[in-house]
Parts: C-alpha cells; structure tokens; sequence
C-alpha cells in the first residue's frame, strides 16, 4: 500500500479529533480517536491504553492472538506504557495495509494521549453526595493508591470484601478518578435481579417482542462510555453467568426479540461479597467468567480489620448531622466501638451513629446510648471491677500476672511483651489487692440487676 492512500484512510482520524480538540464534547479524546480507527479498520473493539510501570513487565509489544493484536504507543512519561488494542473476529486475516494503519494509528495515539492531559477539563475530585474512603489505617492507605492506579487503566477490575465494607464507593471511585468520570455509572445488584428478566435488564429488549412490551435499551447501553457495576456479581445464576460472559469478551450486546448486535464501550467492575476462587471450586461460578472478572483485584478490608479507622469513621458520620445535632462521642463510648466486632462493617456503624443522634438524651454520646450488642463485650470486662472499686494498679497486677503466666513464668519475656521494665514488673506481681469499701454512684450499664433495654433513676 503506498503513502498517499495511507494518509488519505489517516486523514478523516485526523479530522475528528482535531474536532474534538476544537468542540467541546461530552466524548474525550481517546474515545474520539478509539472509535474512528475502530471504523477505520472495521475492527470489533479499539481500546487505547495507558498501564503503569508495575504492569510493563507481563507485556512485550506487538503481541498477537487469533482475534487481537496489541502495538506499542510512544508516550512522553518513561514511567507509563501505553498500547493501541485491537480486536478482530476470529478466522479473519490482517494484511499489510492493516498494519501499517496500525503502526500508524498507534504513532497518534501518543499525540492523542498527550493532548487529553493537556486539555482535558479539570474532574471533580468526588461526584456530589459521595463519601470519600474515610480512614488513615495502611490498609486504607494501600487500598486508595491500588485504586488511583487502577483507575487510569480500562482494565475489568474485581472488588471483595464482606457485606457493608463500600464496595460500591470503592468502583464509584474508579469511575470519578478514571477518564470515563463524565460519562454514567450505572449500579445493577445482581440479587436483585430475577434470572427470567436479567437478559432485558441488562441488554435491552426490542419493541413488541411480546404483547405490551416496549422496547428499551439495558444496563450495558446505558453505561456506554462509562462504568457497569455488577455488585453481588456471585449471586448470579449458571445460566445468566453464560449470557453475561458472552457479553463482557465481545463488549457487545444482542437485544431480547432481535438477531442483531450493538456495540458498547463499557468499563466493567464486579463486586462480590463472597471469594470467587472458592465459588468456582465448588462448581457454583463459572471459571472461565471468573478469569475474565479477575486479574485486577481489589480487597476492600473488614472494619475490624482496621480498628484504628473507628474513630475517624465516627467523626465523619458525626459530622454528617453536625445540622440536626452537634454531638461527639464520650471516651468510653468509643472504646465500645473499637472493641466491638462489627459484623456489619462501615454501614453498620453508619447506622448506630444515626440511631444514637435520633436517642442520646446529652450532649454527647455515651456508653448508655449505644446498643446492648455493642456495649455487651465492653460490659462483660469492666463491670465487675468498676462495681468493686478496682484501682489501677489492682487492674496492671491482674494483667501482669496473665502475661506473666502465658510467657511460662519467665519475666525478662513477659517484661519485654509488656514494654515495661523487669522491676516494674516484679513490683506488679507483688502486689496484693486488698478489699476496698465502694460508696459511689455507678452509671447506669454497670448495674447488672438492671432489665433489659430500661434505665433506673439517676
């Protein structure tokens, strides 16, 4: 092929997205470019890509496959690759003239990239009414760089964790901080979902395929140009795990009542309550759907797996109803709070703040103003020394002795366990707790002859 018919079939890639550049549109840049070079060469998908260093190394470029071939794009970070993907039907052949388009599709692309940092309006930092990733423990800290990183990629990205963690914020996050943030986050709770009607729900269904029934467009036409969240992606059934797999490999969609396919540009990010690894151990998830979902994942850690985020955790709840009533929380009613389990995780305790600012009867919340479940583990250890008037001391002696007796009796080790020194140590076993007379007011979770769920008289 020569040079001038290369650089007329260039010439109308050119055009759109020097359009782009000069009309604002609700498009960005490398979408303009994707789709033009996609028509350009009739190709099934174009994606271009930037990967982070971390990546370079699992990808050696060109590479080709039966139905994709990936080509390398110059960029002006050392530290970024980036690569032009092209995906074709399998049996179909590539030749010359498709690559040399290609080649020179991807000496664009670097231009393309470049131009889209310099001119790419600002994005907001979180959509209005989101919650950040609230929490300043490593794990949240490791957790918002794996995110900002996956974020810059298209890449299909998994999210486990337990019920009530944020999984959702977690992908709300990917799609505000990725190129895609102008474009619809849709959310689709696979449980939810009855497996007779996932087909319509998520790829549409055709005008009068049935009596009554008016056509519509499904979750993955909706989210084109943005982001597809699948939350409790495991809940799916065998079957529908087939329809959705088919749809996720060729980013294409086929309507309920019509033999034609639509064409989308889709992020997807799964969610998932449950390892998918044992699922499909256990035949109940579809491998091959599992090894497309996964690869870039992300584990989003339980709240007791983050005990020192408790606290700014409640603070930012708090603040959240600063308006209805300016409350903070009593020292012991936040020792209940690291102490205690969580099965619920974040949104549970989203929802005891909300209960104890509805109920605390002061200005801050106390022990009494939490749940029994809650308060319960907190009780069980300290009521019977506040009710016999222990002193501190009495409390560090008990304590010693325990480590002491678990370090098999040796006190250099139970001392450096301990961080105190073996003198100290050796004047806490010593000590002999001698019974004291107890005259005082105990708040009203000490007193164990209290019914359930009533509070006597101050």
């Amino acid at each position: 092929m020569n040079s001038d018919a290369k650089t007329t079939d260039l010439r109308q890639v050119v055009a759109a997205v020097s359009a782009a550049l000069t009309y604002p549109a609700v498009e960005e840049l490398p979408g303009v470019f994707e789709r033009q070079v996609q028509q350009l060469l009739s190709m099934r998908a174009v994606r271009l890509r930037e990967i982070p260093a971390r990546y370079q190394a699992r990808l050696v470029t060109p590479t080709r496959t039966p139905e994709s071939i990936v080509v390398g794009v110059p960029t002006a970070d050392p530290g970024v690759q980036a690569v032009l993907e092209a995906s074709f039907d399998r049996g179909r052949t590539l030749d010359e003239r498709d690559f040399e388009l290609l080649t020179a599709a991807a000496q664009l692309g670097g231009l393309v990239l470049e131009a889209a940092r310099r001119w790419s309006p600002a994005r907001p930092a979180l959509p209005p009414g989101a919650s950040p990733l609230v929490g300043s423990s490593p794990r949240m800290a490791a957790l918002r760089d794996h995110v900002a990183r996956v974020a810059q990629t298209d890449f299909t990205v998994l999210i486990e964790g337990e019920s009530g963690t944020g999984k959702e914020l977690v992908a709300r996050q990917i799609h505000e901080l990725s190129r895609r943030w102008k474009g619809p986050f849709v959310a689709v709770n696979c449980a939810a979902v009855v497996e007779t009607l996932l087909e319509a729900e998520l790829f549409g269904i055709e005008e009068r395929t049935a009596t009554g029934v008016r056509g519509r467009r499904g979750k993955f036409e909706y989210a084109d140009g943005g982001t597809l969240f699948l939350d409790e992606v495991s809940d799916l059934a065998l079957s529908a795990q087939a329809k959705l797999l088919r749809a996720i490999q060729d980013l294409a969609v086929e309507r309920v009542g019509t033999t034609g396919t639509r064409r989308v540009n889709t992020r997807i990010v799964a969610a998932t309550n449950r390892p998918l690894a044992g699922l499909v151990e256990g035949g109940l998830f579809r491998a091959d759907l599992f090894y497309r979902l996964s690869g870039v994942d992300l584990y989003v850690p339980a709240l007791r797996e983050r005990r020192e985020d408790i606290p700014e955790l409640a603070a930012h709840f708090l603040e959240h109803h600063r308006a209805t009533r300016p409350l903070a929380l009593s020292d012991g009613a936040l020792d209940a709070l690291r102490v205690y389990d969580w099965p619920g995780n974040v949104r549970e305790l989203e929802r005891l703040i909300e209960r104890a600012v509805a109920l605390a009867g002061g200005h801050q919340i106390d022990l009494d103003d939490l749940p029994p479940q809650v308060r319960g583990q907190h009780r069980d250890v300290l009521v019977p020394s506040i009710a016999a008037g222990d002193s501190m001391r009495a409390w560090a002696s008990r304590y010693a002795r325990l480590v002491f007796e678990r370090c098999g009796r040796n006190k250099k080790v139970a001392a450096r366990q301990l961080e105190i020194s073996y003198h100290t140590l050796d004047a806490y076993l010593r000590f002999t707790e001698a019974p004291r007379a107890v005259n005082r007011r105990l708040p009203r979770w000490v007193r164990p002859d209290e019914a359930p769920g009533r509070s006597s008289g101050e």
